[in-house]
Parts: C-alpha cells; sequence; structure tokens
C-alpha cells in the first residue's frame, strides 16, 4: 500500500463520533439526497455529471509522462486536471509551479486583490461535527444588530479595504434573508465589492441579494463523497447533500456575477474532492459563460471544544499541488488563499497561483470595534494574524501589487 493510500485510512470517519452522536444520528436522521419541501430544485445535469466523473477519477493510473503532457499543452483538458492532480505529479511541482506562476501572470499581472471576511452571527442549525459554529458546539452566540454592522463596516473601511466578504452561520431563524439584505445594503455605503458566504438558498433569495448590493456567493461543498458528507452532516438544512451542491447554479440563475466553488480538504479524499470542485467549476463556466469562476483551497482547522478534528493527510505541497492544478486547469478563475495558513505559505501561493488574500482577519463576531458588548465565539482557528497594513507591504516586497478593487459601478 502507498503512503498516500495509508494517509487515506487517516481520513475522519464515524469512529471519532461519541455514542450519543451515533444515538442523535440513528434517530434523527433524514435522508441527505432527498429535498426538503422550501428547497428549489433545478432542471440541471451539473450534479450528476460532476459525481460520475469523481467516482471514475483513478488517479493512481497516471504517469510522469500524462503530466509532462499536460504541462506542455497551452490549454488543459479535464484529462490534464486529472494528471496534474495526481500523485505523479508531485514529483515535478517545482515544473508546475513555474507554469501555473506564468499562467497568473499572463492572465493577472502582478496584482493581488485583498478583501476581508466579516462575521455578523454565528448562529447554526446545522449538526456538522467538524465546524467550530455547529448547533451542539456549546460556544459564545451572537449576532450584530444593524448598528453594529455598522461599525463594524466602518471600522474595516477605514483601513482602505474595498471589497467584503459577509458570513454568518447557517441558520435561517436568527439571520434571515431580509436580515442578510440588510447588511449589503449598509455594505454597499462602504465598499465596491460585497461577496456572501452564508446558508444556500433559492434562486430568487439570491435575486433579493443582489438586488440589495451582493456580487458573488461562495458556497464550501466541504466533501464531494456523498456518503462521507451524510456520515459528517448529522442533521439541519446542511444535510442535503443535493441542494448544497446546485447552490452556485441558482446564485448565477438569481444574478450574481460571480460564484465561488471549495472542498474543505482534508475531510475525505482530497484529491478526488478537488477535482470534482474543478469540475464542477467548468461545467457551470461552459453553462454560464459570463460567470466570474473563484475557487479556495482551505484545509481543515482545529475548532472549539474539538481536538480530533485535525487531520493530517494534506501537507504543504498537496496543498499547492491543488492550488496549481486549479491555476493551469481554469487560468482565468480568482484564487483565494486564506487566513487558514500560515504567513509564510500564504505569501507563497499568492507569488505563484493565488489572486486574492485576506487580511485583519477575524472569524468571531463583533471583532473590529471594541465598543460591541456582545461578542461571539470564532468558527474556526486562524493561521495568519497580520493586519491589512502588514499584508499590503509584505506583497510590496515580493514584487506584487495589491488592489483593494477592480470592479466599477456606472
Amino acid at each position: 500500500m502507498s503512503t498516500e493510500n495509508q494517509m487515506k485510512d487517516q481520513h475522519i470517519n464515524e469512529s471519532i463520533l461519541s455514542d450519543e452522536i451515533k444515538e442523535h444520528q440513528k434517530k434523527n436522521r433524514i435522508d441527505h439526497m432527498t429535498y426538503l419541501p422550501d428547497m428549489e430544485v433545478l432542471d440541471s445535469d451539473v450534479m450528476d455529471r460532476v459525481i460520475a466523473a469523481m467516482n471514475e477519477y483513478d488517479y493512481e493510473t497516471y504517469t510522469e509522462a500524462d503530466v509532462r503532457r499536460a504541462l506542455a499543452h497551452d490549454s488543459r483538458t479535464p484529462e490534464d486536471f486529472k494528471a496534474l492532480l495526481s500523485p505523479a505529479a508531485l514529483p515535478l511541482l517545482e515544473e508546475m509551479a513555474q507554469c501555473a506562476q506564468a499562467e497568473t501572470r499572463k492572465h493577472f499581472g502582478n496584482s493581488i486583490y485583498m478583501f476581508t471576511p466579516l462575521y455578523i452571527a454565528n448562529y447554526c442549525e446545522n449538526y456538522c461535527i467538524y465546524c467550530g459554529f455547529n448547533c451542539h458546539n456549546k460556544i459564545n452566540r451572537a449576532k450584530l444588530n444593524p448598528e453594529e454592522i455598522k461599525k463594524e463596516m466602518a471600522a474595516i473601511s477605514a483601513t482602505g479595504l474595498q471589497e467584503i466578504l459577509i458570513l454568518t452561520g447557517e441558520s435561517r431563524k436568527k439571520s434571515d434573508v431580509k436580515y442578510i439584505g440588510e447588511a449589503c445594503k449598509i455594505a454597499r455605503k462602504y465598499f465596491k465589492v460585497i461577496g456572501l458566504e452564508v446558508y444556500p438558498m433559492n434562486s430568487d433569495e439570491y435575486a433579493y441579494l443582489h438586488e440589495c448590493g451582493a456580487d458573488y456567493v461562495t458556497v464550501f461543498q466541504e466533501t464531494y463523497n456523498s456518503d462521507k458528507y451524510e456520515a459528517l452532516h448529522l442533521a439541519g438544512h446542511k444535510r442535503i447533500f443535493p441542494y448544497r451542491l446546485n447552490a452556485q447554479e441558482r446564485a448565477l440563475k438569481g444574478g450574481m456575477r460571480g460564484v465561488g466553488f471549495a472542498a474543505l480538504l482534508g475531510l475525505d479524499d482530497f484529491r478526488k474532492d478537488a477535482f470534482a470542485t474543478g469540475m464542477h467549476a467548468y461545467l457551470l463556466q461552459r453553462k454560464y459563460p459570463h460567470a466570474e469562476i473563484a475557487f479556495s483551497c482551505p484545509r481543515l482547522r482545529p475548532i472549539i471544544n474539538n481536538d480530533k478534528i485535525n487531520p493530517m493527510d494534506v501537507h504543504e505541497a498537496q496543498l499547492l499541488q491543488v492550488v496549481t492544478a486549479y491555476r493551469l486547469f481554469m487560468p482565468f478563475a480568482s484564487i483565494t488563499i486564506s487566513t487558514r495558513e500560515c504567513a509564510r505559505v500564504r505569501d507563497n501561493i499568492v507569488n505563484i497561483a493565488a489572486t486574492k488574500i485576506s487580511a485583519g482577519v477575524s472569524t468571531g463576531i463583533g471583532s473590529h470595534v471594541e465598543e460591541v458588548e456582545e461578542k461571539g465565539d470564532e468558527q474556526f482557528e486562524i493561521s495568519d494574524n497580520r493586519s491589512v497594513d502588514d499584508v499590503y507591504n509584505d506583497l510590496l516586497k515580493l514584487d506584487l501589487q495589491p488592489v483593494m478593487s477592480d470592479y466599477i459601478y456606472v
């Protein structure tokens, strides 16, 4: 058995669940593949095509020759993408990085776009065992009111940032669509670009949020392995696998100009998850040519009250492989490197393939303004605590050009 196959055996599985959780799972399980009554069902074959392609992907069959052919091509096919994600590509990682850097410079120059996330609530109705916000995790919960949101956004805007990503826990009861829409309207007074990373919605709800000012939507599928997805998502709307997977398409139907894709690397076989993520974006790009496509490459991070969710199977080399494979497969896509990674790793990746970086980050609630009284706990531990000025200056040292916004409303 190869080292990578041995590491696969270390993936998160049901064995880490307590007896209490297992019993809860048995008694309250709903079919994770069946839509709930309030969920919009699209007439789309994208999910089936993605899952079929992922299931057919056998990365052990690819050779160094396959990888070199992929690198030699001016544009890469899904078959090339498979080779670039295979174990055979790891010894050629330096060559992949050089090719990816050339593609990045060709399409983006030396520009790196800066933004920050703002968590406005951390209430959640889902039971996801790897997430710090999950509804059974005993953390401090909080929700910012409109005045607090305004103060937080004013403080962030004062740093010079012109793009913000608004996040909530996945609770429609505590953070309904109207509440998120009001946050978008406030954000439009301070920022030129507004992103959302909230619970999946129907296309008419995305249309409403777009009217309120939102530009793009990011959804982490977490894992494209439906069996593992079922085991990790024990309750809540998030348990419904196809509804989450089709969120980006509903967002595009709702008028969003951009959508972001990500698997949480380390939940399952990261090569298959990365391949499915790329194919998902690729198929939607072909179906909606106007869509702006973005990738994130988050690795699983430790969370509060849970020391078991910390797999070690996706190391820096594998992370770089995934990032460069995305760049070579979809050279026009934006790629974000988040504060889940340390400063050294982030600086290395933005110098090669990533085009977007967060700065001045907190994953807690009400962390940018001291006078906000009620603060909620963070979603996960971050690794890069640099301020906006620090990230800006460090990018300059790499001969990169920090950009606060590339979008102008007329």
